[in-house]
């Protein structure tokens, strides 16, 4: 017998095998390739058009502990997270941190209602209409964030935040970034 007439099946079972492993694997798990690099270059206009509403320069210059958090009113996630996002946004100076929001292929206008609706959390929002800047980040949807210190991007959290995620993952991690370089 010859070995051809198997080899359809041996490619089938090999595909299988990749398939199988893959749809084992958690995207939460997966650590983001930006980790410990420098934040991307961008400057992003504010909602209301006023100016820039978030950059790089921004993010770099910030003495504190920064997060910044891609969002969507057309999200439901966002939905879910932003009640801990305002409670994180509540507790921001007294932990040494700063939220950033950038609004992620949403109009400007569904934006402003869904931050006059719910509350803005976010000391500034940029609008990244084209989505480029969440690509530049390597952004895999919404909701998503990113804990960045001097400019270097130290974590990334893929989907919403609650507030067991916020103690255990959120606020441990920014204590240890700030003992970091501490005598």
């Amino acid at each position: 017998m010859s070995i051809r007439r198997f080899l359809p099946l041996l490619v089938f079972i090999g595909l299988f095998i990749a398939l199988m492993v893959g749809l084992s694997l958690n995207p939460r798990e997966i650590p983001s390739a930006r980790i410990n690099k420098s934040v991307p270059e961008f400057s992003l206009p504010s909602l209301k058009g006023d100016g820039v509403g978030l950059s790089s320069e921004i993010i770099k210059n910030s003495k504190k502990i920064v997060l910044v958090n891609f969002f969507a009113s057309w999200c439901g996630a966002c939905r879910i997270e932003h009640p801990f996002l305002m409670k994180l946004s509540k507790m921001s100076k007294a932990n040494g941190i700063v939220l950033y929001g950038i609004s992620y292929k949403d109009k400007p206008a569904n934006s402003l209602t869904f931050l006059n609706k719910f509350g803005n959390p976010y000391v500034r929002v940029g609008v990244d209409l084209k989505g480029r800047t969440a690509i530049n980040f390597g952004v895999t949807g919404t909701p998503e964030t990113y804990i960045i210190k001097n400019g270097i991007i130290r974590y990334q959290h893929i989907g919403p935040i609650y507030g067991t995620q916020i103690k255990d993952m959120i606020l441990p991690m920014i204590k240890k970034l700030q003992q970091e370089g501490k005598p």
